[in-house]
């Protein structure tokens, strides 16, 4: 019998040798392609590993250039594509400590706006490199700071003219002069009104874009701290003469203020509820509350219920530096409305086209 033999052994790999090693390298070979395709074919394509997608990643360069000068401040490196205005001022301050985010101003172009601090570098970006005009806006001040600041000094201004200080007026005259009803009434609806204005800044409004130039709160407190030393002190003279038509124009005249307060500060508390939500695909609705149905009419009834509260206490102390105060207040909230009512016909046009800004017909 013979002998199988061992593939092993030493003659078996002699004679592969002897009838040819290259012949038996190229059936390896087949056999290896014909195994590389099939797993090609099951597989599908080949997909790039993720460390490859990860270097292609591209960064910018962001060159900050002093919109007055022309020259350039600094250029800031390896800037995501993801990052918003925001962060290229943070990276901005820390190459350049004396520049705080609050106080940096951005432009794309020299004459462009201010660009806000949630747009994204990316949508800004031609190439890798993008060039931003800096801007010293000056020293900032926080919303709730600017409103907290211009509301307080008005209650606390009309207070001091209420209890008549010896040093604003004569008092052996003041002692002598008997107070009508109204000026404590002047003072309680006062009082309220920027009371109001402090809580629903603490506790109702929410502030965007969070500072503003501290020169802005300066003109702030000067308009409203000057006139209410004005109103007051002729509210609250001792030669004070009450209203033409009595008690009744003091009655109605209160009621229809403290209906304006209420109205202002529903409106506020339902435009906060909206922002809070995060709703803003449509336009304020009315709710079941009537002071909210101002809504259907005007597409600022906020504004409205604040005329409508000066043009109350007007009526109410009927006095020439309250008539005056109420008239500046009435165009500058129209100014407003009439900004803001752009801004709505832009998002919410089938809903605001058929309203006013502010006073139904007129505005």
């Amino acid at each position: 019998m013979l002998k199988r033999q061992n593939p092993g052994a030493p003659e078996h790999r002699r004679d592969l040798a002897a009838d040819g090693g290259a012949l038996s390298m190229s059936h390896n070979d087949s056999r290896s392609f014909f195994n590389l395709s099939q797993l090609v074919l099951s597989a599908g394509q080949i997909k790039p590993s993720p460390a490859l997608k990860h270097s292609k990643i591209t960064y910018f360069e962001v060159e900050i250039v002093d919109v007055q000068s022309k020259k350039q401040i600094c250029i800031l490196d390896k800037v995501p594509p993801a990052s918003t205005v925001l962060d290229v001022k943070h990276k901005f301050h820390k190459a350049c400590p004396q520049w705080y985010p609050s106080r940096v101003g951005l432009q794309l172009e020299r004459n462009g706006p201010f660009l806000k601090d949630s747009i994204g570098i990316q949508s800004l970006a031609v190439s890798s490199i993008i060039t931003l005009y800096f801007t010293d806006l000056g020293q900032q001040v926080g919303w709730t700071t600017f409103f907290l600041t211009e509301y307080t000094g008005p209650l606390l201004i009309y207070l001091l003219f209420y209890i008549r200080l010896s040093t604003i007026y004569d008092q052996v005259e003041s002692r002598k002069n008997f107070r009508h009803p109204v000026v404590h009434l002047a003072c309680f609806c006062h009082c309220l009104h920027y009371i109001r204005h402090l809580l629903e800044t603490l506790f109702v409004h929410k502030f965007s874009e969070g500072h503003t130039p501290l020169k802005n709160m300066i003109k702030g407190c000067a308009f409203y701290w000057g006139f209410t030393s004005w109103i007051a002190y002729y509210i609250n003279h001792p030669r004070y003469t009450p209203p033409s038509f009595g008690h009744k124009q003091v009655l109605y005249a209160a009621l229809a203020f403290l209906m304006c307060e209420a109205g202002n500060h529903f409106i506020n508390v339902a435009l906060a509820h909206q922002t809070n939500s995060g709703n803003r695909t449509c336009f304020p609705s009315p709710t079941y509350n009537p002071f909210t149905w101002l809504f259907l009419l005007v597409s600022c009834p906020n504004y409205t219920y604040e005329a409508g509260s000066w043009i109350s206490f007007t009526v109410m102390t009927q006095t020439l530096p309250v008539g005056i105060f109420a008239f500046l207040m009435v165009i500058q909230m129209s100014l407003w409305a009439q900004k803001k009512h752009k801004l709505y016909l832009k998002r919410f046009y089938p809903e605001v086209r058929r309203k006013a800004a502010m006073i139904p017909i007129i505005f």
